[in-house]
């Protein structure tokens, strides 16, 4: 039954990991950009913010990737999913406790800082006013496609070339992605990342919040379809039938499965 894996240790432990890793990155990732110092220049907080992020998310995918596949990203998440490599069903309560834990993030955050840090941005995502919604939605889905697609790539187990370590990869992936877009997307790339500092700050930080779902989800969704279906070592016209065939069912989720992201 589709629903049996409810009863399972391993899929609230997965739950678990999904909660608390998605939790440290907000907590961490966003005390970066709450505690810079506001004379520093605007290079040396996107290095700061982009480091501390980029490592943070590298460090928590190792430590959650044996529990959950380590995806602390409803992008990640999503493309998982379309790309059939878990449940509908676990990657729908993997996406909710990756916004409950963003959401927590942010919270202790909030109660371990000041009332005058907490008066500020907030690690909230936002954009200049020289960059529209729709520019900030493409640069969101092109940097969260080369995330998910580098995700993808460094868990393909038919590769016999791939060498050193998968979730530094990925955390490379964050941190380039942050260098390159902060000051003009906002680098955003993880919706239940955009949601914490959102929910917990309010007011502006709601501003142009679609902007945050849309870019990542959309992007994240091609980047995994592309890997999957032309990138992937086993990938060909008879994986492309299988895929669109009608009959085609979700993958059994296996505890030893590594879907790291």
């Amino acid at each position: 039954m589709w629903t049996d894996e409810l009863r399972t240790f391993p899929f609230w432990k997965a739950i678990a990991a999904e909660f608390l890793g998605t939790g440290f990155l907000v907590f961490v990732g966003c005390a970066a950009a709450v505690s810079s110092n506001p004379a520093a220049s605007v290079d040396s907080f996107v290095a700061r913010v982009a480091f501390t992020f980029g490592l943070t998310v590298a460090t928590l995918v190792w430590c959650t990737a044996a529990a959950s596949g380590g995806h602390i990203n409803p992008a990640v998440t999503m493309a998982v999913m379309v790309t059939r490599k878990i449940s509908l069903l676990r990657g729908a309560f993997y996406i909710v406790a990756q916004c409950g834990g963003a959401i927590a993030g942010a919270g202790l955050l909030s109660a371990a800082t000041s009332e005058a840090i907490n008066a500020g941005p907030f690690g909230c995502n936002g954009f200049p006013d020289y960059i529209g919604a729709g520019q900030a939605i493409l640069m969101e889905a092109m940097i969260t496609f080369v995330l998910v697609f580098t995700v993808f790539a460094t868990c393909d187990d038919k590769r016999k070339d791939l060498q050193g370590s998968g979730p530094l990869a990925i955390g490379i992936a964050v941190l380039v992605a942050h260098l390159g877009m902060i000051p003009l997307s906002g680098s955003g790339m993880n919706p239940a990342r955009s949601l914490g500092p959102a929910v917990i700050r309010g007011g502006p930080c709601w501003s142009n919040h679609y902007v945050y779902w849309v870019g990542p989800l959309v992007g994240g969704v091609i980047g995994g379809l592309v890997y999957e279906l032309i990138f992937a070592a086993d990938a060909g016209a008879a994986k492309v039938r299988r895929f669109f065939s009608p009959t085609e069912s979700h993958t059994e989720y296996r505890d030893d499965e590594r879907i790291i992201g």
